[in-house]
């Protein structure tokens, strides 16, 4: 068993300045991707300069903070935020859905591919292998607040978390799984695969694909919302739920790309 450090989600404080971990997960995020995406744009064909990247990475991070957060009061908490409107802006205190973060992307997407003149899935095949980072990145912010723990276990690893909610048993780092899954494993798989010319969608095809399962797996040990509990069947929650149509439209992406002539991408 391994004991929570119970970090103080405060990172750093001047006077009524708070920086909080949470945030700052998110601005590593952030870093990481525009990096990333500068050293994607210098390779020959990419169709992308640095000065893009710039103009796009900041249109993500707006797009990305905002469907995060309506995400996760429209998915998982709507009856809280309806009675306590102001609660939405209190984004220090956690709940943030990634699904909800991805449809904000999406629609980024959408506007600057018209502004640019570039398709939808061309956006996303250059888009798709920046975000494991941030996803990474806001895992282990969840494992430093303590929230969004995984079941009982008797393993080893199992992490007793000071949240009174937890039962004071030892419980399966869900997080830190997640970080390493949809994080680390999934930004291998993209970075790798995306360093050849491929169909259109085909980068796109397994970010989703590979998201959604590898969420859908976690989802198995990890406690649901207790505002939603299980939905059905007494396993399924909703992070699966939401999970499930990413595996099939990416898998849709992928064998378009195979039945249909696509033009590949740098």
């Amino acid at each position: 068993m391994i004991k929570h450090p119970d970090f103080d989600p405060v990172a750093i404080g001047l006077g009524p300045l708070q920086v909080r971990w949470y945030g700052l997960m998110y601005l590593a995020g952030f870093v990481t991707g525009w990096l990333l995406g500068r050293r994607r744009a210098a390779r020959p064909g990419s169709g992308w300069t640095p000065a893009m990247v710039d103009d796009f990475i900041t249109w993500c991070v707006l797009g990305l903070v905002l469907g995060a957060r309506l995400g996760y009061v429209v998915f998982y908490d709507l009856g809280v935020y309806l009675s306590d409107p102001l609660a939405i802006f209190q984004i220090w205190n956690g709940g943030m859905s990634f699904h909800g973060g991805m449809i904000g992307l999406c629609v980024v997407v959408w506007i600057f591919a018209r502004k640019h003149g570039k398709t939808f899935l061309e956006i996303g095949d250059f888009l798709c292998p920046l975000a494991p980072p941030g996803l990474f990145f806001g895992r282990i912010g969840n494992f430093i607040n303590g929230e969004l723990w995984g079941g009982p276990t008797g393993m080893p690893w199992g992490v007793l978390f000071p949240d009174p909610r937890a039962g004071g048993v030892p419980r399966h780092p869900s997080q830190l799984y997640e970080a390493g899954l949809e994080g680390l494993t999934l930004f291998l798989i993209l970075w790798f695969y995306s360093a050849k010319p491929r169909p259109r969608g085909h980068v796109t095809g397994m970010f989703l694909a590979f998201y959604g399962l590898f969420r859908f797996l976690v989802e198995l040990i990890r406690e649901p919302d207790p505002q939603l509990g299980y939905l059905a069947w007494g396993w399924l929650t909703m992070g699966q739920l939401l999970s499930l149509p990413m595996v099939l439209v990416g898998a849709a992406l992928l064998l378009r790309g195979r039945s249909a002539s696509s033009k590949p991408d740098a």
